[in-house]
């Protein structure tokens, strides 16, 4: 019986995790000094697209605060107690960001309505002034975050989060001009419908996201039938069992296979060679490349001893 573990380079083509905290704690200090202007800006306005950006710029801020403690923890070594170390924090922390943003979606949905039976009055000057305000800096967060956005999941989550409240902050200044322009103050109420229209889908999408890896399912992009085909087609293999894909953090995921090779690989040196093909195989010719995989080479015979396993083969 023979075991292959392979790994890629340690870098970040390998699926390095990053150091991008001095980028966060930027966006995070931006996001804060928005945040505080709001709340005083829904105090004084009563806009419900205004408190609704307020509470986006709130759950911008735990969120950043959460993805500045994963970047620090991701960037921790592995350990044998830990042996990938902290990456998936990163899928951790995206998920409980998206959560968070749901959560904002619904509330904004269920006060939108309410509003457009019942609106206040809203000053149109102070919410356009705070809207301004707010968009301002927002754009400034979205330029430092931009280059390293697809980095990881946490970084992706982060730039959607902030993204997402410069869209809100637009909502509130075009709710500002049609009740300056118009007097319709159902402007707000509709305005904070369409913030919430932005936030859920792109929430729910990373929500999903981050729940398929945190499942272990097959990393999206590659067809385990048409690995396990790749497989079958190198010289001396009989049968492949057992093969599971996941993904550990971005950039990172990983395959295990039992292979079933002709007896006489084991007498002639053949395995060693069939188990460097089926390494070169999966690294290179499918559009995810895996760097980390682990293969089990036996014979038929040993094969046919071992205890079913829960697959989809």
């Amino acid at each position: 019986m023979g075991v292959g573990h392979v790994h890629g380079p340690v870098t970040a083509e390998a699926g390095g995790p990053g150091d991008h905290r001095g980028r966060l704690w930027v966006v995070f200090a931006i996001t804060v000094v928005i945040l505080l202007a709001q709340v005083v800006g829904s105090a004084l306005t009563g806009s419900l697209a205004l408190l609704t950006d307020t509470a986006h710029a709130l759950v911008d801020a735990s969120g950043l605060l959460v993805a500045l403690i994963a970047v620090a923890l991701m960037l921790r070594p592995a350990s044998p107690k830990r042996t990938w170390g902290f990456r998936r924090i990163e899928v951790i922390a995206a998920l409980a960001q998206a959560t968070l943003l749901l959560g904002v979606g619904a509330y904004t949905a269920f006060e939108g309505v309410r509003r457009l039976f019942a609106p206040p009055e809203v000053p149109a000057i102070e919410l356009l002034i705070f809207g301004l305000v707010g968009f301002a800096a927002n754009l400034v967060s979205i330029a430092v975050l931009a280059s390293s956005r697809a980095a990881n999941f946490n970084m992706r989550a982060a730039f959607l989060e902030v993204l997402n409240d410069a869209l809100g902050s637009l909502g509130v200044i075009a709710a500002a001009i049609v009740i300056a322009t118009t007097g319709f103050q159902r402007a707000d109420a509709i305005a904070g419908l369409l913030i919430a229209a932005l936030i859920v889908p792109r929430a729910f999408k990373l929500m999903r996201e981050t729940t398929s890896v945190l499942m272990e399912f097959t990393p999206e992009g590659l067809d385990l039938e048409e690995v396990r085909r790749h497989i079958l087609s190198i010289d001396h293999v009989i049968e492949v069992h057992d093969l599971h894909a996941s993904t550990v953090a971005t950039g990172l995921p990983t395959l295990t296979a039992h292979v079933v090779v002709d007896d006489e690989c084991f007498v002639d040196g053949h395995a060693a060679g069939v188990l460097r093909r089926i390494r070169s195989c999966v690294a290179h010719h499918f559009e995810v490349s895996i760097h980390h995989s682990t293969f089990q080479v036996e014979t038929a015979e040993i094969a046919d001893h071992e205890p079913e396993a829960p697959t989809h083969d």
